[in-house]
Parts: structure tokens; C-alpha cells; sequence
């Protein structure tokens, strides 16, 4: 069973950090590419960053360029969203998702989902 669980969302003050996790389980890995995405009340789903798993091709929104990375750990199976100089813009239900083959920042080509963390950036 395919299972995408995330973690490590909160409140955060302008200017902080988070870092998300994303731990996957029941495929292999190797084949598929990830993706980050969130969205806010109001709004459509927002393309954050992609990567492939095996070789580590990555892409970022022009918003998030600079200020998100997105890094694996093999070992554990798990993708993390490392968000630094937070601003209230960023404050969003964030998902990650997997998809097979190469990354993409196009949300209707992910098969899988997780079931999404709140990050509220608020003083």
C-alpha cells in the first residue's frame, strides 16, 4: 500500500524556518519523482518544488527560489522541504506527492498523496 505521510508543519514567525518531512512507503522509490505543493484558503493547489529520486533533478517555484530546498535521505525514504526566511505569503496546506518517472511541476500528473501540514507564518 502506497503511503506518503508528512510532518514538521507549525506557526512560525516571519523570517523563521521549517523543515517538513515527507516519508514514503510501498513502491519503490528509484522509479518515481516527488513534488511539493501547497495551497491556501482561497486558492489553487501552488506548485513549491519537485525532485527525482534517483539522481536528484530538482525545480522550484520562482517564489520559493532561494529560500526552500528540497533534499532526500535514501536511508530513510524520506523527502524534506527546508523552508528558511518565511514570510505570511507562505502560509499554506502543504502536500507532497509522487509520481513515476522524472519530476514535474504540474499537480495533475502526481498519482499519490499526502495527507498535507499546516504552515501558518503569523507574528
Amino acid at each position: 500500500q502506497v503511503q506518503l505521510v508528512e510532518s514538521g508543519g507549525g506557526l512560525v514567525q516571519p523570517g523563521g524556518s521549517l523543515r517538513l518531512s515527507c516519508t514514503a512507503s510501498g513502491f519503490i522509490l528509484d522509479y518515481y519523482a516527488f513534488g511539493w505543493f501547497r495551497q491556501a484558503p482561497g486558492r489553487e493547489r501552488e506548485f513549491v518544488g519537485t525532485i527525482t529520486w534517483s539522481g536528484g533533478n530538482r525545480d522550484y517555484a520562482d517564489s520559493i527560489k532561494g529560500r526552500f530546498t528540497i533534499f532526500q535521505d535514501t536511508d530513510k525514504n524520506t523527502m524534506y522541504l527546508q523552508m528558511n526566511s518565511l514570510e505570511p505569503e507562505d502560509t499554506a496546506v502543504y502536500y507532497c506527492a509522487a509520481k513515476p518517472g522524472t519530476w514535474s511541476i504540474d499537480a495533475k500528473r502526481y498519482h499519490y498523496w499526502g495527507q498535507g501540514t499546516q504552515v501558518t507564518v503569523s507574528s
